[in-house]
């Protein structure tokens, strides 16, 4: 047989070893990828396992909260054993029994350690592991029985307890209120010296009285309604000195500003003493004692009358109440006719159609004579409302138990404020205010309707005469509380209202700067007289 050339033969012997050759690679490469998916696969359990380990853990600690909830839980037993032991351990010591409260208390810790080892492991506690801690509790709690320890017992010392703390509370209460009251009250020892001072100064400086007789243009100041009228009803010299030089400090024309002052007679040759040796940039000053006003007696006043009753005499000067009124209430200054003055301004001020009455504890800081051309709408009485609280209503000051008050007067009606208030006169003078005032005072003769100061008969006599001013007019609470710092920036007149006077070592001190930068403690009075 005939052989086929060598040249022709070869390329057919190459074909299958290549085919297998690709097959091979391929079968390798597919085989590589399974092995790496398989490995992957592999790695990957474990680190599922644990993640999942961990979170099963998690969630077992979260769930110890549950376990002291459960009625079967060995925690919260251990827990209702701790709040029982806790209260036997007030009782042991109130009943000086310390050793076993020392006892209660370790035992209260070891409970506690126990606890916080269960939380921090993040797992229940056994019975077994609890067994010990929970018999020596229940140990010493029936130990705490048998000391009669048992929850009667712990109402009834309990109830006697608090009832003692009532009754030294109240104690205290009534004499905080006193000492307070006292301190309150106190004439300080620089003001009497500066009366003093003042007083023998007018007595012997005859240029002095008569720089207070040659101002002759002040007569026709004081009677010319196109001027700003001021009042001041106080037997306080330094005080009310305060109140004109604040005004007089902010006023755009203080030579527009007149101030009527009254006075009673001890302090009136002081007070005139210091308003002629000082000037307020302009401002006019007069001085009157009220001693002076001869329609000022106990025929017209009932006030007046009131005193001379042995009764209300009793009731103010003795102290025979038996301590069933607070002491405030029986304070003489409400009997006082400075602070009943002001039921009087028509009187007192007969030429005047406008005034502006301001009490001698207010510090003026922003100019005021825009007051003057506020329309008050028929009413007599321009006033700031106090009734943003409940307290500041109407049923707060009154007694609405009695008929009188029951049937006139809304109780919710808004309160306001003395201290700075717009007076129109023509008005009071046309609808007799002062008669409505003399009215309620007739009728509260034993002390029924109210029990004293001048705001709540205030209240009576201009109820549906008082027209709404702008708070920021009148901002008070600086002698008892805290005042928003926004509303002292916007206040015209700031208010010191309560027992710490900013002139009082009781006042509170972040307010008094507002008021003792109108003091002049350079003067040589105040200097002698140690004011500082």
């Amino acid at each position: 047989m005939r052989r086929r050339a060598t040249d022709f033969r070869r390329p057919v012997r190459r074909r299958v070893p290549d085919a297998l050759w690709w097959a091979l690679c391929c079968a390798v490469i597919l085989l590589f990828v399974y092995i790496l998916s398989k490995g992957n696969q592999i790695e990957s359990r474990p680190v599922l396992s644990k993640r999942t380990y961990k979170h099963d853990r998690i969630m077992e600690g979260l769930n110890i909260t549950d376990e002291m909830l459960s009625y079967n839980s060995v925690t919260r037993q251990i827990n209702d054993q701790i709040s029982l032991a806790k209260s036997f351990v007030v009782i042991a010591k109130e009943s000086n029994n310390l050793q076993f409260a020392w006892e209660l208390s370790a035992q209260i810790r070891n409970s506690q350690i126990l606890l916080s080892n269960a939380a921090t492991r993040r797992a229940p506690l056994t019975t077994r592991e609890s067994e010990s801690a929970i018999h020596d509790m229940a140990l010493l709690l029936y130990q705490a029985q048998q000391l009669h320890y048992d929850s009667a017992t712990m109402i009834m010392k309990f109830k006697a307890k608090i009832q003692t703390l009532e009754e030294q509370m109240n104690s205290v209460n009534e004499k905080s209120s006193k000492y307070g009251q006292i301190a309150a009250e106190e004439v300080p020892k620089s003001l009497y010296c500066l009366g003093v001072w003042l007083t023998t100064e007018w007595f012997k400086n005859v240029n002095l009285q008569k720089k207070l007789k040659d101002k002759r243009q002040v007569e026709i100041k004081l009677k010319d309604n196109n001027l700003y009228h001021f009042c001041v009803f106080s037997d306080n010299i330094l005080a009310t000195s305060v109140v004109v030089n604040s005004t007089a400090m902010n006023s755009k024309n203080p030579n527009m500003v007149v101030f009527h002052l009254v006075t009673d007679e001890i302090n009136y040759a002081a007070m005139k003493a210091w308003f002629a040796m000082n000037d307020f940039r302009g401002v006019t000053v007069e001085v009157q004692k009220f001693e002076d006003f001869s329609w000022l007696n106990a025929s017209y006043v009932p006030v007046l009358k009131q005193l001379q009753d042995s009764e209300i005499q009793s009731y103010y000067f003795s102290g025979s109440d038996d301590g069933r009124t607070p002491i405030k209430f029986r304070n003489p200054k409400y009997l006082s006719m400075l602070n009943h003055l002001r039921f009087y301004i028509p009187e007192v001020f007969p030429a005047l159609k406008k005034v502006v009455f301001l009490d001698d504890d207010v510090v003026v800081q922003k100019d005021l004579s825009d007051l003057f051309s506020i329309d008050l709408n028929g009413n007599v009485n321009g006033a700031v409302e106090t009734c943003m609280e409940t307290f500041h209503r109407y049923h707060k000051y009154l007694n609405y138990s009695h008929p009188l008050i029951h049937a006139h007067f809304d109780p919710d009606a808004c309160g306001w404020a003395f201290g700075m208030n717009v007076f129109d006169l023509v008005e009071w003078r046309k609808k007799n205010v002062t008669g409505i005032y003399h009215y309620w005072q007739e009728k509260n003769v034993d002390r029924t309707l109210w029990k004293l100061g001048t705001l709540p008969p205030g209240l009576l006599t201009f109820y549906g005469l008082t027209e709404p001013l702008d708070p920021s007019w009148h901002v008070l609470g600086f002698g008892y509380t805290n005042v928003d710092p926004q509303l002292i920036e916007r206040g015209a007149v700031l208010h010191f209202n309560g027992n710490s006077k900013p002139w009082l070592k009781i006042g509170i001190e972040k307010y008094k700067p507002l008021w003792e930068k109108y003091v002049e403690y350079s003067h040589p009075l105040l200097q002698q007289c140690n004011f500082h």
